[in-house]
């Protein structure tokens, strides 16, 4: 797919030279011309730096990236990389942030979202967080993340029934995105967007950092220590810098 954006390559995967506002404005002209020739959902990656990192060395999650029409920088990491190429990006896109205002735009045009992700019950409840946070709101269905592959078909059925302008997928990074590009075409929306852990800060399972600790870009490092389990992944950091460090002095 051709790029619609200017893009850089990180570590030879692109994002999206894209401020949060252009993000939101694509993506709205994706709602309103609605489902696009040939029938394939519109994928949208934020991409952090183990999806970089990783996608290196994974060709399917590589492929997600290489076709997927926007894919933005969720993550200081990637921002940092993009200026070390001499392409910077206007900012930092965080994930969460596109999802709640695609959510209050989806209020206002009555667009209807569908949760895909996370457990049973903290999905119930990003559903019912979304509705109170956005008078109007209509959530168009919901389904938990911790499904088989022998259910694909009925959880593709019901996403197909609810009939929705686009699904937000939370079901863990490479899941998540490599089971919407998959499924892209019997989706049957406009728009499918993996969104990480954002339902469960929707549904206030998860709390963010502290606005400061946003501002001197160690949400990372906030995350970590309220989550220490999370250290696997978080050591992907230092390998990723090196990886550019190294990648970008070779030109």
């Amino acid at each position: 797919m051709a790029a619609l954006t200017e893009r850089v390559q990180v570590l030879g995967q692109p994002v999206d030279r894209v401020a949060m506002d252009e993000a939101v404005a694509m993506i709205s002209r994706w709602l309103e011309e609605g489902l696009p020739a040939g029938g394939a959902a519109r994928l949208v990656v934020t991409a952090n730096p183990e999806i970089v990192y990783n996608a290196r060395r994974d060709r399917e999650l590589a492929r997600v990236l290489a076709q997927a029409p926007l894919v933005v920088a969720d993550g200081i990491g990637i921002v940092w990389a993009a200026r070390r190429y001499g392409r910077p990006v206007p900012e930092r896109v965080p994930g969460v942030d596109l999802m709640m205002a695609l959510l209050e735009r989806a209020a206002q045009r009555g667009w209807r979202p569908f949760f895909l992700g996370t457990r049973p019950q903290v999905v119930a409840r990003a559903v019912q967080r979304a509705e109170q946070l956005f008078p109007g709101l209509a959530i168009a269905g919901y389904h938990h993340g911790y499904f088989h592959d022998k259910d694909e078909e009925r959880v593709l059925a019901q996403i197909r029934q609810a009939a929705p302008d686009l699904v937000f997928a939370g079901m863990g990074a490479r899941r998540e995105l490599t089971w919407l590009h998959r499924h892209r075409q019997a989706l049957g929306v406009p728009v499918a967007m993996g969104v990480g852990g954002s339902l469960d800060v929707l549904a206030g399972e998860v709390q963010r950092a502290p606005g400061w600790v946003q501002a001197v870009h160690l949400e990372w490092l906030y995350r970590l220590l309220k989550e220490p389990r999370r250290w696997r992944r978080q050591a992907v950091l230092p390998l990723f810098v090196l990886a550019v460090l190294q990648d970008s002095r070779r030109g």
